[in-house]
């Protein structure tokens, strides 16, 4: 996953509520090899007909350059299938900014290197308003929690060991290596107060 920690880019709206893990990526695309790529599948049965048509007027068709999509509340709800984030990444989509998130969705979209940036009513209210058909030029810093566009500035919430993540790449698996060495010592300790914890076999430490 790539570490970054300040993009700007073009935002667009979708002025939706409770746009869900199905609307991201419908379940009969989630059999596709990741190394296909799953940015066509991103809100395919929203954007495009029947017959797979694009819909001219349809936020991401007028504009795919976006980098940056603005929504309603409760983004990303429903399943916890980690294929929504895939399309939205694979798309060339790096944060969306919601005034609040599907919990499994956000998580998901962190360990892939996107950015769940929350705002209050009120500022998603007024960034939808701003953009309108779109698309405006917006900067983020996930170090400093802010968004700007217009010279103006707008927090947005992100837990700290998310913004660590995101800020260095990392997923689970990656932030508890960094903590490694408290582990190990953590072991050792135990190996020599509490022997009888660890299987007669194991060397513990």
């Amino acid at each position: 996953m790539t570490a970054w920690s300040q993009h700007k880019g073009k935002a667009i709206a979708l002025t939706l509520e409770n746009i869900d893990t199905d609307q991201l990526i419908p379940a009969r695309f989630m059999s596709t090899p990741r190394a296909e790529g799953y940015g066509d599948f991103l809100l395919h049965d929203m954007r495009k007909t029947s017959d797979g048509a694009p819909i001219p007027d349809f936020p991401i068709n007028r504009h795919p350059e976006a980098s940056i999509l603005v929504a309603g509340r409760n983004f990303g709800s429903g399943s916890s299938r980690e294929a929504a984030v895939y399309a939205l990444v694979d798309f060339g989509i790096r944060a969306v900014i919601a005034p609040s998130f599907g919990d499994i969705f956000a998580a998901n979209a962190v360990n892939n290197g996107l950015l769940p940036a929350r705002v209050t009513d009120e500022d998603a209210a007024r960034l939808l308003a701003r953009l309108g058909a779109g698309p405006v030029e917006l900067s983020l810093d996930i170090e400093t929690r802010t968004l700007s566009l217009d010279n103006q500035t707008m927090p947005f919430s992100l837990s700290a060991p998310w913004a660590e993540k995101l800020i260095n790449g990392w997923d689970d698996i990656d932030l508890t290596e960094h903590h490694r060495p408290a582990i190990s010592a953590y072991r050792a300790r135990r190996a020599e107060t509490q022997p009888w914890v660890f299987p007669a076999e194991d060397t513990a430490g």
